[in-house]
């Protein structure tokens, strides 16, 4: 053997040497921190869900929904969209939970001469009345909703005490420049009869 063979032959013992293993992980340890993240997100949720019930018991006072009459007329339009929720008008992050009014869902839209009749799948249906609607505009969101400027359709109607703004988006958003005016239109003929 050569020198440079012999030296070589020592680094590689050497380098040999000091290589360790790589360390074993520590199951024990990652598994509680697992465990300890789940338990966390579970509070948070937890948390949450109760915020929505106290908010539903704080509005406890709001009265039930009405329901459509049995013959509302003949329809002036119709929509079908998304309801995105409804919040005390002018406030449009104080969001309304009580009788299911916080529920997002699809929604069938559809205008007659006794009011509005809002049919929503897998949530609690309700009709506003045509002398308890106060204003239709286009907005850019409502709680926990922000689109474009003029993409959400809000109708603030009276129920109870209260004044309500409930924000719809129409799956052609070319409707609701026609539904602002047929509504405020509606609205106007309402309040120039009393």
């Amino acid at each position: 053997m050569t020198p440079a063979t012999l030296l070589a032959a020592g680094r590689t013992a050497a380098l040999a040497a000091e290589q360790k293993s790589a360390e074993v992980t520590d199951w024990a340890a990652r598994i509680g921190w697992l465990v300890g993240l789940a338990l966390f997100v579970a509070l948070v949720y937890w948390l949450m869900r109760e915020g929505w019930k106290w908010r539903g018991t704080l509005q406890g006072d709001l009265p039930e929904l009405p329901s459509a009459p049995s013959e509302p007329g003949e329809a002036t339009l119709t929509m079908s969209g998304r309801y995105h929720g409804s919040t005390t008008a002018g406030q449009w992050l104080d969001r309304i939970v009580a009788h299911g009014l916080g529920t997002r869902s699809r929604v069938e839209l559809t205008l007659t001469e006794a009011g509005l009749d809002v049919v929503r799948p897998g949530a609690s249906d309700f009709f506003v009345p045509a002398g308890q609607l106060r204003e239709a505009r286009l907005d850019k969101g409502i709680a926990g909703k922000v689109l474009t400027e003029g993409g959400l359709l809000v109708v603030t109607w009276a129920h109870g005490d209260r004044l309500i703004d409930s924000g719809f988006r129409s799956d052609t958003a070319a409707e609701h420049t026609e539904w602002v005016d047929t509504l405020n239109q509606m609205i106007n003929n309402t309040e120039g009869a009393r």
